[in-house]
């Protein structure tokens, strides 16, 4: 097979692909092997492969491939989320260009239009992972909206409702005005941003006085249905049993006392708005006030906003502002920082909103997850810092609002039979409920026409905190054999950022159901920024196109790029140039494989340094292996990729092969041929997990392979005993060789031009690779002297003394004059460095660290100096 001059990325990406899925290396099936299950966190349906996706995959993807290897049954579920809020998001805003509006379809009509929608942009972001090299088990993909998958959630709902672990309740929630839905609290993002505080006054009722109270909000003053002042607070003692009237509205209302308002804070007084504050709401409630909700769903003034009804909330508040100050209510405006909580989803400012919602009682549900984590360490964390904040969310979590005022998703399963808020009925099927429901009325007569079901859909990461389970259909029948042999997985790789949104819940739905973890380990994986440390969007526009990237660097570059600087849970600092680094690595390899390949192979006597090279070389591989496996154990994918890195450009490219590289136009022997051939399939079986495309072309390069050979499926390379001696032994000898090259470069002498080599061995250094001394610095002769040698350029390794002795060709005066210029710098810097350290007070002072380096500093001089001067005492 003709090896091409360069490795064709395109060709091999698509070649590869194919030939993986034709032969369905990526499927699974239960069998007499262990399972090693991952399953995919399922990004948005409508989505598209951005930064977080390439890298999180690419993890994915390395510990799948490497499982196969390691002779596990692998499946790696694949599958996407239908992302309730976004994706109706986006078919409202497809509809409204198309003269449509949402609330002129019935929810039916809709619903057609979002699986319209779903069918063509669903599953882009899946094809688009192919591309990556991604080994999904494609035969299972899922999506959250798959009739089963549907069935599993709404079984989960009917459950916990049984349980009473589900109530309806009026409440205070998180309302985005632009998505008109609520949002549970981890939904809502708190930014901090400068605004303004607006002291207003109001007037106390039948008389000249008033009070001044501050607000960031003077929209809501609409709404106000109290002042509050602290019962403790003698500046108002007087206001006891008076009425103030809100400005504009005119209305009425009293003042009331309650040691909840801060008497230091502000002006002491506080405006109560029980429809749109939740500690408001409060007051309200223990104080009987009247409640006023100004908003409309989308955030505009209704008809209590008076004159500013239809108005946008901001554009209100500056025309109110105006307002106030015209009729002498507004005191003054001061600039003020505030946090501000807006919509993870749509950047909208949240409004609280009273409204009727469905909770889940969490106070119990958490208990296990808390446990698995924190005490029995059941599910691991990596990196294990990580536990402190799923500590803090888990130990203050509230009830989780469910319920969101969508039509995307699934429907709660509540079929109401009367007028009244109680009057409903939970169950799986609308069947199902007109039974439950005739029992209850003890009307025989009811039918399903006469049932009408709640039309909010459940939050996303109520269908998705199943998923796991739902995968293998452990929700709908535990006893299936699929559930029964993939669950629990083994590993989830996922962003911090939905460690409580998402893992938390999967671990609590995990015991509630199951009875058991969903996973064992837990890696976090950093945040993608730019080298401007800013998160990569699509609004910043920092963010490339990882299709392009694949384009220009490969696949393969750019998955090695990624992992390079992907330590677990640390964000990545990402530049283009680390592409370009894996795009190099491709080609080291390629070029090493072509090398080798390259080579005239005879049936000659393998040389003694052929041998010793190899011997060396399986024992460096072996402790690298050690190294990868232990770096695995612990998560540290980057670190791992980067020893294998470390022993393929260094020890195999570097050293190796040019340990036993033939002479030029000379031939290679069989035997260390192909022990070459092995080693570089090891290398490839190392490296598949981070650059399948390239290892599998060439490991189909170097011999004819059945489809039971492909490399994807070939065995992990196995661990045998480390020769620890041997490793350092050939580790001195690198030194030395790096000792001659540095001589022969420094002295212009021609590596052509054999040297010869004295030592003083009083190291007592093992003489074992001597041959390959003498065949990497072409050296004649590599002799063992007890004396120094005169005449001679020498260098030091450990306690060694190495002697070359001068030819003709080496100048000696200009030699000697050349290190006694050395010489005097290196005593210069010496006296600079001993003046510091000799200064009490800089030693004291200074961080330990800087010490530490100025000491090293000072021992580097000191062993260059005394080098130079032995060089010199055998030049004269």
């Amino acid at each position: 097979m003709t090896i091409p001059a360069q490795f064709d990325a395109k060709a091999a990406e698509k070649k590869w692909y194919d030939y993986w899925m034709e032969n369905n290396y990526f499927h699974s099936e239960p069998d007499h092997r262990t399972p090693y299950t991952i399953v995919i966190p399922p990004p948005n349906v409508t989505g598209v492969l951005h930064m977080g996706h390439m890298l999180n995959n690419t993890i994915q993807d390395v510990l799948i491939r490497r499982a196969r290897l390691k002779g596990f049954n692998a499946c790696w579920v694949p599958g996407t989320d239908h992302a309730s809020i976004a994706t109706e998001a986006k078919v409202v805003a497809k509809l409204k260009e198309e003269g449509i509006n949402k609330s002129d379809l019935t929810r039916e009509e809709f619903l057609k239009h979002a699986w319209d929608w779903t069918d063509k942009y669903g599953g882009v972001i899946l094809d688009q992972l192919k591309k990556l090299g991604a080994s999904c088990d494609w035969e299972r993909t899922k999506f959250t909206m798959d009739p089963d998958m549907s069935a599993s959630v709404i079984r989960s709902f009917v459950d916990l409702y049984n349980k009473g672990m589900i109530y309806r309740g009026y409440r205070m929630v998180n309302w985005d005005p632009e998505a008109k839905t609520t949002l549970s609290d981890e939904e809502v993002i708190y930014e901090e941003r400068q605004g303004k505080l607006y002291h207003l006054k109001y007037k106390i009722e039948g008389s000249e006085d008033f009070v001044i109270i501050a607000t960031t909000r003077p929209e809501t003053i609409l709404g106000d249905t109290a002042i509050c002042i602290n019962p403790n607070d003698e500046r108002y003692t007087h206001l006891k049993d008076k009425k103030a009237i809100v400005p504009i509205a005119n209305r009425v209302i009293p003042i009331i006392f309650d040691e909840y308002v801060d008497m230091e804070f502000g002006t002491g007084c506080l405006k109560v708005t029980p429809a749109h504050d939740v500690n408001d709401k409060e007051l309200g409630e223990r104080h009987n006030l009247e409640i006023i909700d100004i908003f409309n769903e989308d955030a505009t003034l209704n008809s209590f906003g008076l004159h500013y009804e239809g108005k946008d909330r901001f554009v209100v508040r500056d025309e109110i502002a105006k307002e106030l100050e015209t009729i002498g209510s507004l005191e003054k405006i001061e600039n003020h920082l505030n946090k501000v909580g807006t919509s993870e989803r749509t950047k909208a400012v949240i409004e609280p909103r009273l409204s009727d919602q469905w909770f889940l009682k969490m106070e119990d549900l958490v208990k296990p997850a808390i446990k698995a984590v924190l005490e029995t360490e059941e599910v691991k964390l990596y990196p294990k810092r990580f536990e402190n904040t799923y500590r803090h969310w888990m130990e203050n979590i509230r009830d989780w609002n469910i319920s969101r005022q969508l039509w995307w998703g699934q429907q709660i399963p509540a079929y109401y039979y009367g007028e009244g808020k109680e009057d409903f009925v939970v169950a799986e099927t609308a069947d199902a409920a007109l039974e439950l429901a005739k029992q209850r009325t003890g009307n025989a007569a009811l039918t399903v026409a006469d049932l009408k079901q709640d039309p909010d859909a459940l939050d996303t990461w109520f269908s998705s905190w199943l998923w796991p389970m739902a995968v293998f259909g452990g929700v709908m029948n535990s006893d299936n054999e699929d559930f029964k042999y993939y669950y629990p997985t083994n590993d989830l790789v996922t962003g911090p950022d939905i460690l409580f949104f998402w893992v938390a819940r999967m671990i609590i739905a995990g015991y509630e159901y199951a009875g058991e973890k969903p996973f064992t380990n837990v890696y976090l994986t950093g945040l993608v920024r730019d080298s401007q440390r800013r998160k990569m969007s699509k609004s910043l526009g920092n963010s490339p196109d990882p299709l392009d990237l694949i384009e220009k660097f490969g696949a393969d570059g750019v998955r090695v790029g990624l992992l390079l600087s992907a330590s677990a849970g640390n964000d990545i600092l990402f530049d283009e140039e680390l592409c370009n680094q894996g795009k190099g690595f491709t080609t080291k390899i390629w070029n090493a494989f072509r090398l080798i390949k390259g080579w005239e192979v005879s049936d000659i006597e393998q040389p003694e340094y052929a041998k010793k090279a190899i011997e060396w070389y399986e024992a460096k591989l072996q402790k690298t292996l050690v190294e990868i496996e232990d770096h695995f154990e612990k998560y540290r994918i980057s670190d791992a990729l980067m020893a294998i890195y470390k022993l393929v450009w260094d020890d195999f490219c570097s050293w190796f092969l040019e340990m036993i590289k033939p002479g030029y136009q000379q031939p290679i022997d069989r035997a260390t041929f192909n022990k070459a051939i092995e080693m570089l399939e090891n290398n490839l079986k190392l490296l598949h997990p981070f650059m399948p495309f390239l290892t599998e072309e060439i490991w189909q390069h170097i011999a004819e392979r059945t489809p039971e050979d492909a490399l994807i499926v070939a065995t992990w390379p196995e661990a045998k005993q480390v020769d620890e001696k041997l490793i350092a032994d050939f580790d001195l000898a690198a030194e030395v060789i790096s000792g001659i090259r540095t001589i022969r470069k420094d002295k212009n002498i021609p590596f052509k031009d054999a040297i010869e080599v004295k030592v003083i061995n009083n190291d007592n250094s093992s003489d074992y690779f001597d041959v390959i001394v003498e065949k990497l610095g072409n050296v004649s002769s590599f002799e063992y002297v007890t004396e120094k040698v005169n005449g001679a350029l020498t260098f030091r390794v450990k306690s060694n003394e190495y002697f070359i002795p001068v030819s003709g060709n080496v100048n000696i005066e200009e030699e000697i004059a050349k290190l006694e210029e050395e010489l005097k710098y290196n005593r210069g810097f010496l006296k600079s460095v001993q003046a510091k350290l000799s200064n009490e007070k800089f030693v004291s002072g200074a961080p330990e660290k800087v010490v530490a380096i100025e000491r090293q500093k000072e021992a580097d001089a000191l062993a260059k100096i005394a080098t130079i001067e032995q060089s010199l005492e055998s030049l004269k």
